[in-house]
């Protein structure tokens, strides 16, 4: 390679290393605030390990920049902080849908940039960056995958491996029920910006009580309509109207306002964790899946069968999106 050449590219690594340790300063923080949403304790720890990898990740891109006599400093930790309670801020205003295509969004430019870096490193003969490129590159494609996965799952009806924040679950019902939700969301979006600073400091706070939040929210919702909708439910079979039955009881199994006769495994209460595991695995549909997780989570809330029912949703989520394993 020329002497010309060389400079050139080293200097365009700099660059790509710059903007990799602002997107996984960004990465680092979406991961701690997605902690609070997680719904059992496998997925809590794999997001904090996400977190705690992360930070890593940028404290060896920093160190390669200053190996090339790059500045490291000239991206702070503030800018990555700021980038990731932009984005919460706003995506309060969105589905959850939305908020996790934001952060494939955002896995995908890691992986694409990572990838780029490489080739770059290689060509530039500089062995210490290929190699950290190479683990960003696995790091992200298992990130991709793993988001790939729960947005399946979400497809499919869910529990997702996130809860939605009671505000994004208020944002997906008015999302659903409007027609234009562009609008919606970018009607926020000024609100959102505009309150980031007051937000700064709430955010901490806000993301540890938000998932018994969302505890709290459901409870309300099934003490207020189970006793509607299983009269619903009762009414409309009398009458004849299957259809508005079937309707009544599919929201009282997305409350877990369900009896254990209801559940799509027989003699269900009387199973150990360990035979209650056994019996999910053998589960093929993401509804019935979704009613055991549901009828768990209110009643006896066995977090090695939420555990063992949200893999096996997972397993069929990988399945539609044709990822092995």
């Amino acid at each position: 390679m020329t002497d010309t050449i060389r400079p050139t590219l080293t200097s365009t690594v700099v660059e790509q290393l710059r903007a990799l340790v602002l997107l996984t300063q960004t990465e680092e923080q979406v991961a701690r605030t997605r902690v609070a949403q997680a719904r059992t304790d496998a997925v809590r720890r794999e997001l904090q390990q996400n977190a705690d990898h992360a930070a890593e990740r940028t404290r060896a891109l920093t160190e390669q920049l200053r190996a090339l006599g790059g500045v490291p400093d000239v991206v702070t930790p503030a800018l990555g902080r700021l980038a990731a309670l932009l984005k919460a801020g706003v995506e309060q205003a969105e589905p959850l849908d939305e908020a996790l295509l934001q952060d494939l969004q955002l896995e995908h430019q890691l992986l694409d940039r990572a990838t780029y870096l490489k080739v770059l490193a290689e060509q530039a003969e500089l062995p210490a960056v290929q190699r950290l490129a190479e683990r960003l590159v696995t790091a992200h494609r298992a990130t991709v995958e793993w988001l790939t996965v729960v947005l399946a799952e979400h497809a499919m009806g869910g529990p997702a491996a996130l809860r939605p924040t009671p505000f994004q679950w208020v944002a997906g019902t008015a999302a659903r029920a409007a027609n234009a939700p562009v609008r919606f969301v970018a009607d926020r979006v000024n609100v959102a910006i505009d309150s980031a600073q007051q937000q700064r400091d709430k955010l901490g706070a806000v993301a540890g009580k938000a998932g018994s939040f969302s505890d709290a929210v459901r409870e309300t919702l099934t003490v207020g309509r189970s006793a509607s909708l299983r009269r619903a439910e009762r009414i409309a079979r009398r009458d004849g109207h299957r259809e508005a039955a079937e309707a009544a009881k599919a929201a009282r199994e997305e409350l877990g306002d369900v009896t254990a006769d209801e559940l799509p495994v027989k003699g269900y209460d009387s199973l150990s964790t360990q035979d209650a595991v056994k019996a999910v695995k053998g589960l093929t549909s993401p509804h019935e899946l979704r009613v055991v997780i549901r009828y768990e989570e209110t009643h006896k809330n066995r977090s090695g069968v939420i555990s063992a029912t949200q893999t096996r949703l997972a397993d069929l989520a990988k399945e539609a999106v044709g990822i092995d394993g």
